[in-house]
């Protein structure tokens, strides 16, 4: 009677554990699509459900046609790219090439630099090869949309990476605040800004971005229920800003959980993610 008892535990650990594997597997090898829905009253009326597809910390890994089929179903009106399309310690550019050759078809691709792109040597070789597949680079740099009579504002800003020749974390966020201002400072109406960083969330709001596109935090790697994202680059331990949505004032900022991994090539309940945004007027 022990010994069945014994070898029932046994059998359910097993069950447990080999069922646990399996949902591990399966968080780190599916997308997760999520949509947004933000409804804004600057929003222009002609803009009314524009769609992004949102692609974030791509890190080199191929998907396949998986990805590509995902982004052609959601019919989006851009694509925006909000940096590590590379790995720094993976530096395969045709992976990453090869991905937006098969994409830039489905709608214009926008794209701005995370830190990844700042630590390869091979960045200035990417990012000559994306403006050749038609992909417009916006590190540091805007786009106005325009629809009928009405305008809205997609400007982009360079991974804070590049200025590290800045020993002071502090004055590398001067740097980017005072090109944020330079991109923004004339333009009245929505403003939709691309930036790597969602560690920054201050000072969007404080310069008034409508709303901002970012990544970079991989949802946190490892998401706690109830809690959130256990650890995030520039943000420490159990990070403000992981994944989905956070509002202050009148800034809407989308966090990106992103597509592959860097350093931890392990994801725990926290499966890879394509974001879909869909913009309203009120």
């Amino acid at each position: 009677m022990k010994t069945l008892r014994k070898n029932k535990k046994i059998i359910i650990s097993m069950i447990g554990f080999i069922s646990f594997l399996l949902w591990m597997i399966w968080g780190n090898v599916t997308i997760d699509v999520s949509h947004f829905s933000i409804a804004d009253e600057t929003f222009p009326e002609e803009f009314d459900q524009f769609k992004i597809a949102h692609i974030s910390d791509l890190h080199s890994k191929n998907w396949g046609a998986t990805l590509v089929d995902l982004i052609q179903k959601e019919e989006p009106d851009i694509i925006a790219i909000t940096g590590d399309l590379i790995d720094s310690n993976n530096q395969d550019v045709n992976i990453a090439l090869e991905f937006v050759n098969q994409i830039r078809e489905f709608a214009p691709i926008y794209f701005v630099s995370g830190n990844h792109e700042a630590w390869s040597d091979l960045y200035f070789e990417l990012e000559e090869k994306l403006t050749e597949l038609g992909v417009t680079i916006l590190d540091n740099d805007r786009v106005v949309l325009t629809k009928g009579d009405e305008q809205i504002l997609l400007a982009g800003l360079k991974d804070p990476a590049f200025y590290s020749e800045s020993n002071l974390l502090s004055e590398q966020n001067n740097i980017v605040e005072s090109n944020l201002q330079e991109l923004i400072n004339d333009f009245e109406g929505f403003k939709l800004l691309l930036s790597h960083r969602p560690e920054l969330f201050d000072m969007y709001v404080q310069n008034e971005i409508d709303l901002v596109l970012s990544g970079h935090a991989h949802g946190g790697q490892i998401r706690i229920p109830l809690i959130g994202g256990l650890v995030a680059p520039n943000q420490g331990f159990f990070p403000t800003y992981s994944a989905g949505r956070y509002i202050e004032n009148n800034t809407n900022m989308i966090v990106s959980r992103g597509l592959g991994n860097s350093i931890l090539p392990v994801r725990v309940n926290n499966r890879p993610e394509l974001v879909i945004i869909t913009l309203e007027s009120e």
